[in-house]
């Protein structure tokens, strides 16, 4: 029986744009996109002034949010905060990513993360963790200190871990992990995703072959295109196994780059949005610490005391906003949706909103401004009017 329609609005399934529908919700998923008077009687209706419905935003880089740090606080009420932060821009699913840190630090991550799914937080997808096998000429806001080779334990407990975890996406370099451990990372389900790495067009493609599927932040901590060797940023364009993230804040990549590498990226893997954004996001905080180094906010930036970025001061909304301008806003929400669960093999539940996916929507208001978050069927936001 279906439990309640909404209709008033647009609704973008993710393919295609439906008018004078009404989307019926069942049991907490899309039970199908009808005609709006043929929706049931006999359910609730939730009628809507306009705007349009579109699939939950899904955010594979999400370092902190609400005031927290995931690194600063390894616990499930610090990752509640945090999915809380970010549903209010739109994203209904999210990893929260541990920067490179000690490998105490790193174990209760992993076990925060674990309970926050057990918990079944809402947002709340796995965990990401970027680093800290990395390259240390590449390894960005992280700590050089801290950047180490894989061993055969970490392997170990990165394996361990999955078995409890729906999706566990991590950040290597080349330089840090063999070929060998990518491909037992990528047998245990694990994604594996190239970054913070000077590896060259060859041992990126190596790496891919080996089980790599995704490249972390394109363009930003890598080693970039050159007519002599393309790198990893040509790699990651010219390989169609590898999906790669993209933080659109027009600081990280200059959109005419944007531009360039969606025009030349080979499928059928697919360039995603993420944000990378740090505690700062839905607070007015001006400054934080990350590993004890203070990160200021300010102009859009977040920077290290010697001018580095480190991390991204955007949400979602603000990153599809951003992408509407370069390739419309149906490509963009595809962009913050379906390509990102498809990056991670989700997408028979998410990234749209065809019969049998989770009621993960996000209404959106004509200037694009989020109006109503559901995850699952259920109100998790809604904006006051």
């Amino acid at each position: 029986m279906v439990d309640f329609a909404i209709k008033g609005a647009r609704i973008f399934d993710g393919e295609t744009e439906h008018r004078h529908s009404a989307i019926l919700i069942e049991n907490g998923e899309i039970f199908s996109i009808v005609d709006e008077d043929k929706a049931p009687n006999d359910c609730e209706i939730i009628s809507l002034d306009g705007g349009i419905l579109v699939p939950g935003f899904i955010d594979l880089q999400v370092n902190g949010g609400g005031g927290v740090l995931f690194n600063d606080q390894r616990n499930v009420e610090a990752l509640k905060t945090i999915c809380e932060a970010h549903i209010k821009f739109g994203t209904t699913a999210l990893l929260p990513t541990l920067i490179t840190d000690k490998p105490d630090v790193t174990s209760q991550a992993i076990q925060a993360g674990i309970m926050a799914v057990s918990n079944q937080i809402p947002g709340m997808l796995g965990i990401h963790l970027e680093g800290p096998h990395l390259s240390v000429p590449k390894r960005g806001a992280h700590e050089e200190t801290l950047v180490r080779k894989m061993t055969s334990n970490d392997l170990y407990e990165l394996i361990t871990a999955k078995q409890s975890l729906p999706v566990m996406l991590t950040t290597v370099a080349t330089e840090s992990v063999s070929n060998d451990q990518i491909s037992a990372l990528n047998e245990a389900g694990i994604i594996v995703s190239l970054g913070h790495s000077n590896a060259s067009y060859n041992e990126a493609r190596s790496a891919a072959a080996a089980g790599a599927t995704c490249v972390t932040h394109l363009f930003n901590g890598m080693s970039g295109f050159n007519h002599r060797d393309p790198g990893l940023a040509g790699a990651a364009l010219n390989t169609g196994g590898l999906y790669a993230g993209l933080i659109a804040d027009y600081i990280h990549v200059d959109p005419a780059a944007i531009s360039i590498a969606l025009k030349a990226k080979e499928g059928p893997g697919k360039i995603f949005l993420v944000t990378d954004a740090m505690s700062t996001i839905g607070t007015d905080m001006t400054s934080f610490t990350l590993n004890g180094r203070v990160i200021n906010r300010s102009n859009g930036m977040l920077t290290l005391e010697n001018g580095g970025l480190a991390g991204a001061d955007i949400d979602m909304i603000s990153t599809v906003k951003n992408m509407i301008k370069i390739v419309g806003f149906e490509e963009a929400i595809r962009m913050a949706s379906l390509y990102p669960a498809q990056a991670i093999g989700c997408d028979d539940k998410m990234g749209h909103l065809k019969t049998g996916a989770l009621a993960n929507i996000v209404h959106l208001s004509d200037d694009h401004d989020v109006e109503h978050v559901w995850i699952n069927g259920s109100t998790q936001w809604k904006k006051m009017s």
